[in-house]
Order: structure tokens, then sequence, then C-alpha cells
């Protein structure tokens, strides 16, 4: 190993160890910070980010990694690897202002704070005036990168930084063809579960589930998961997320005491996140190339866990008794209403609570605006009535003057994240797809679910995706785990298996 490789190791150890320093008070600010504390833990996290750019940005980085590049025959394939990864961090940060950096992380963290309480009192009026300055500042950064990078439109230069190595063309054509297969889909399975008709297999209608008892069964849920509590934990927020660091997982659910799933579900999701930064290479900590590949593959782990696993109809027979085990307004729910209800077809408001069919419309919806408002094809204070007429169109649905359950719904936006939605219908690709492998390669899986145990699922992941961090681009990884690039064709596929007549 160099002596300007082992430099660029200590001060990427320093980066790391400020971004642990982060992530933490940004989940104690979203969980357990009092309200008075906002400017304080905003102003805080401001400086440290600072701090953390002015270290990723300095010159001297850049002249180490230069020098590594011009030496690159000294190296090993694994240094060289490391080498790109941190040219790649490195000119992400220097090429953003620190006054920039800084005025994004306050404006981003008083939105965010108000947001928790202006959404349930659908106070768009209010989360505009914090918001537009977030858009703002995503413009401005949009522009920097874009003239860096020399990416095709803003949005793009904004849309490498979560799907890094999944083109525009490739989500373009992967949107394309789940529109035009999806919604006739949709429409013929919410026609045929219409007409059953059969209430045997109705869940029972009015019963309550306490907060006390579904945070016991979220837990049991984990336990079965694989989560080790001994490096992680589970606590509540206002929506549910994944963060951490190595040893330290922290996941968040919300709950409803009249429905259980959904809360559920989203500590499954969660699970997956937290289940593939836990994973990742040891040997690489604290480096570039030992992070998560990009955030297509991240959400493809936690789709696996919440729709691959969970909801596969081999787990859902666990499930059930997990339920009635804990839920005392579940006592008499029978597996076939179980399945009823965690197979239920509906066109809603919420993506979170969205279902497997329509849940990629509410994510195209969302990447239309995004996409619109950072090219200066729409303006903040417009996207209530886009979000109003995009739901129309795609669901049937009015929001217009709904904007809790519409435009104000999640916090991706509230810090100025925009670029991150296609992952989550890239995610649902790539999980089916490999959900597909995985299955091929060890047949007894659902034997396995039935009776809990998904240790063949964290083990062949580990195998194929978190072992090998940034070390293989997303579409390498796909290609080498299933033999193909990402495809919608295996989604598709299990969608028509898991609904289809």
């Amino acid at each position: 190993m160099t002596a300007t490789y082992s430099e660029l190791i200590q001060i990427f150890s320093r980066i790391n160890k400020l971004d642990h320093a982060l992530v933490i008070l940004s989940w104690d600010q979203m969980v357990m910070m009092p309200p008075a504390g906002v400017d304080s833990r905003s102003e805080s996290l401001a400086e440290l980010s600072v701090m953390r750019h002015e270290l990723l940005s300095d010159s001297r980085v850049g002249e180490l990694i230069d020098t590594c590049e011009a030496k690159g025959a000294e190296l090993s394939d694994a240094q060289r690897r490391s080498v790109f990864e941190m040219r790649r961090t490195y000119d992400d940060a220097s090429c953003l202002p620190a006054d920039l950096v800084k005025a994004k992380v306050v404006a981003g963290s008083t939105c965010e704070h108000g947001w928790r309480s202006q959404r349930p009192e659908n106070d768009w009026k209010g989360f505009l005036k914090n918001f537009e300055t977030v858009v703002s500042l995503a413009k401005e950064e949009a522009a920097v990168r874009q003239a860096h990078s020399k990416a095709s439109t803003a949005y793009d230069a904004l849309l490498d930084l979560h799907c890094r190595g999944d083109s525009s063309e490739l989500i373009d054509d992967v949107f394309g063809q789940l529109k035009a297969k999806l919604p006739s889909m949709i429409d013929d399975v919410i026609e045929r579960q219409a007409s059953v008709g059969n209430t045997d297999h109705e869940p029972e209608q009015g019963a309550t589930y306490p907060v006390a008892e579904q945070t016991a069964l979220s837990k049991a849920l984990l336990n079965s998961l694989g989560f080790d509590f001994n490096a992680g934990r589970l606590d509540v927020s206002a929506h549910p997320f994944s963060t951490g660091v190595r040893g330290d997982q922290r996941i968040t659910t919300r709950y409803d005491e009249t429905t259980f799933l959904d809360a559920l579900l989203a500590t499954a999701h969660e699970t997956g996140h937290a289940s593939y930064e836990a994973g990742l290479p040891d040997a690489w900590q604290g480096l570039p190339v030992g992070q998560s590949r990009n955030m297509c593959i991240h959400e493809s782990q936690s789709l696996m866990f919440e729709k691959m696993v969970t909801l596969s109809d081999a787990f859902l027979q666990h499930l059930h008794g997990l339920i009635t085990q804990h839920l005392t307004g579940a006592s008499n729910l029978n597996y076939d209403q179980l399945k009823t209800q965690a197979r239920r077809v509906t066109k809603s408001y919420i993506r979170v609570e969205a279902d497997e069919l329509t849940y990629p419309i509410h994510v195209a919806l969302r990447y239309d605006i995004e996409r619109d408002l950072i090219n200066g094809k729409l303006e903040a204070k417009d996207i209530p009535d886009a979000w109003n007429a995009a739901m129309l169109s795609g669901l049937g649905l009015s929001t217009e003057g709904n904007y809790t359950n519409g435009c104000m719904q999640d916090i991706h936006w509230t810090d100025g994240t925009f670029g991150y939605f296609p992952s989550y219908t890239l995610g649902a690709v790539n999980s089916a797809q490999l959900f597909e492998s995985l299955c091929a390669a060890h047949t007894d899986w659902e034997e396995r679910f039935a009776h809990g145990d998904i240790t063949v699922v964290r083990e062949w992941l580990s195998n194929a995706i978190w072992q090998h961090g940034c070390h293989l681009s997303s579409q390498d990884l796909m290609k080498q785990a299933t033999g193909r690039g990402t495809d919608p064709s295996s989604l598709l596929n299990h969608l028509n298996h898991r609904y289809g007549r």
C-alpha cells in the first residue's frame, strides 16, 4: 500500500466519523428531539456538514487522488477501484461551494421540522414558504452539478446522485413498459376482487390494535427477518425510515390503531435497508467503495424483504401465527383473511401504503413533477395542481385542497432530495428479478419461509449484493446475480402470478 493511498484512507476515515455524528444527530431530530431544539440542531448539523464538506473537498484530497491515479500500477485491483470511488465522491463534493452546502442543510432542516406539523394541519401555505427556499437551493445545486458533470439536464445531474449507473434512458424504458401494462391490470384485479363477494375471506371490520401490541408484533417480525437488536433498534417517526452506522442500525415505523399491516410492512421494508447497510464489507468500512451501490439497489433490498419475502404465500403462514399471537383484535383472524387483506388492490392516496400494483403509478407521478420542477418547467407553487391532475389521470383520485394526502405526504423533498423517487420503481424491478434468481437457486425456499426461516435470503443477498459494496456498478451487480441487466419483465411476471387469474 502506497503512502499516498494510506493518507487518503486516513482522510476518508475522518469523514466517516463525521458522517456517524451527522446520522445520529439527524435521527434524534426526527425521532426524539423536543420541538424547541430545532434551531440549535439545525445550526449544529450545518456546521458539521460544512466541516465534512471542507475536509472532503480540500484540494489536497484531489492531489492525492491524482497521484494514485497516475501510479495505478502500484495499486492492487481493489485499491484502484477504491480510488475510483474516492474520485467520484470528491468530485461530487468539490463542485459545490461550502456556503451552498450549509444553506441547504439549514433550509432542509427547517423545512422538514415544519412539515411534521404542517402536514397534519393541511398547511400548504406554511409549508410552501420554507419549501420554495429548498427548491431554489436545489436548482442552484443542480446547475452547478450539471456544469461540472455535463449532464444533459439539471435534473439528470441530481438523478446521478441517487441512481448512478442507471441511466435516464433505462428509467424511461422501465417506466414506459410498466405504464403500458399496469393500468389495465389494476382495473382488472380491482374488478375481480370486488366481484368475489366472499365475506368469509374479509378481515374483521372495526377491530383496534393498540400501539403496544403492534410494537411487540413488529419486533417479532424483525426477529424472524434476522434483525440484530444488539446492533440496532426500532422507533416511531412521522415517516418510516432507516439510517444508522456500522453496529447501530436505526429503523422507524408509524402506527395506526385501526390497522396493523401498514406498520408491519413498513417495518419489513426498513429492515431490508438496514440489513444491506449492516451487510456491507468490513474490509472497506469507512471508504466510498465500501458503501451501498446506489438507491436503486438499496430499494431492491427493502422491497425484497417487504414484498418478495413478507408478502409471499409461504411467509404469510408464519406471519399469521405472529399476528394472532400478539394482536388481541386479530386473535380470530384466519390465514385466508390475512391473505385477502395483504393482497387487496385499491387506488389510494398514500404512496407508502399503496399496494404493489398501484405503487409505480405513485412513483411516476413524483418523477414527472420533480423533473419538471428542477428543469424549470414547473414552479413550486403549482405542484398541488400538477399533483391533482396526475392523480386524476393515473388513479382517478382527486387531491384538490387535500395537501396532507397529496403533495405534502412524503418527506423526501423537504431537504431537497430530488432524483431519488425513480429508485423506488427500479428497486421493485430489481427485487423481483433478484428474487426470481434466488428461488431458482434454492427450490426449498417456500418450506423454509413457512417456518419463518429466511436465512437463505440473507445469505444469498450477502453473496450477490451486500459483500460487493461499490466494487461493481449497479448493472454489473444485476448481471452477475441474475444474468441480465435491470429488466421489468420479472416484476410483471411476479405481479401476474401473485394477482392474476
